[in-house]
């Protein structure tokens, strides 16, 4: 039965293994700050992928409405599946905040969040809020269709390959951003352009596609700003499609994937829309926040102010 009353301390969920162990290593330090700062948390460890789903379901039944990510993109991705997932009360009354020991740290540097711990919490304390937008992604496995919520950026094509290389090698104890860029030139080898179908708020439009990022968020993949323009709270969803490229034009176009001019290449086309279909000639696998999922078909859409979040810095509108 779930608790009507409602708790005042901040639910704290720990992924142990985030930033290669950081997480259990750091537990300690970061706690003494939180006591030094009189912020009151009760917390609770991870011991496997997709538990923070269940954890935060289960502690806003037990009257808990804040609830703060100790870890990296993927553990504050589940942390919102749980929110969304759960019917004790409405995901937009549940405040989530992150104290970032992952090592991509995507979602927190759009919003000013700092690696030293000191000013993680402090933001944690000094507790401004405001209402983020949320993706979703319906997608299949196989001929089983699923659904993830997001709150970061959602790729299909390219990025999929690498997150889910970089996510095999996590799993093993190796990652930093070093890997992601490693993964993402080697990856060039063996990848083909797909061709692919999009319906963007009904407007169909074909190509051949490298890569499809879809976003909330401006930053992915240590640094990356695949939808450099994308804001939180504007209620759309803002689309980067890379049309075909060669290997060469690709490893020459890095830089414009990480200083925020990707929008200007030739072959680079954006949107912003409430709603994405994508169908493709072959699959194209998808991600979401750094999280492997499956398959297309695959649709996009937007829940404007789904989840209110603790930021550090506002991005300017």
């Amino acid at each position: 039965m779930p608790d009507n009353t409602i708790r005042d301390e901040w639910f704290t969920i720990v992924n142990p293994n985030a930033g290669n162990g950081k997480g259990k290593k750091d537990w300690e330090r970061i706690s003494g700050l939180f006591a030094r700062e009189n912020i009151k948390i009760i917390s609770k460890f991870t011991e496997r992928k997709g538990q923070a789903i269940e954890f935060a379901g289960e502690v806003i039944g037990s009257g808990f409405r804040k609830i703060i990510s100790v870890g990296g993109d993927g553990t504050l991705n589940e942390i919102v599946n749980g929110v969304f997932k759960q019917n004790y009360c409405p995901a937009n009354e549940v405040t989530v905040g992150m104290i970032p020991v992952g090592t991509g740290n995507d979602w927190g540097r759009m919003f000013g969040i700092p690696l030293v711990y000191e000013g993680s919490v402090n933001v944690i304390k000094e507790n401004k809020s405001l209402l983020h937008d949320i993706g979703v992604i319906s997608y299949y496995t196989g001929a089983e269709q699923h659904k993830r919520y997001f709150i970061n950026i959602a790729g299909l094509g390219f990025e999929a390959m690498v997150v889910k290389k970089t996510n095999k090698q996590k799993d093993k104890g190796r990652s930093n951003n070093a890997i992601y860029l490693y993964n993402l030139l080697s990856s060039l080898i063996s990848y083909k352009n797909t061709d692919a179908e999009m319906i963007i708020e009904g407007i169909k439009r074909s190509a051949k596609v490298f890569s499809i990022n879809v976003g909330n968020g401006r930053y992915c993949g240590g640094g990356m700003r695949q939808t450099p323009d994308a804001l939180p709270d504007d209620g759309l969803l803002d689309i980067t499609v890379i049309k075909e490229m060669g290997r060469i034009e690709i490893i020459k176009a890095l830089k414009i994937l990480y200083d925020g001019t990707i929008l200007s290449h030739p072959k680079v086309d954006g949107y912003r829309a409430k709603n994405l279909i994508v169908t493709s000639e072959s699959l194209l696998y998808a991600e979401a926040d750094g999280e492997s999922l499956g398959h297309t078909p695959v649709e996009f859409s937007i829940i404007p102010a789904g989840i209110k979040v603790i930021y550090g810095t506002r991005l300017i509108q």
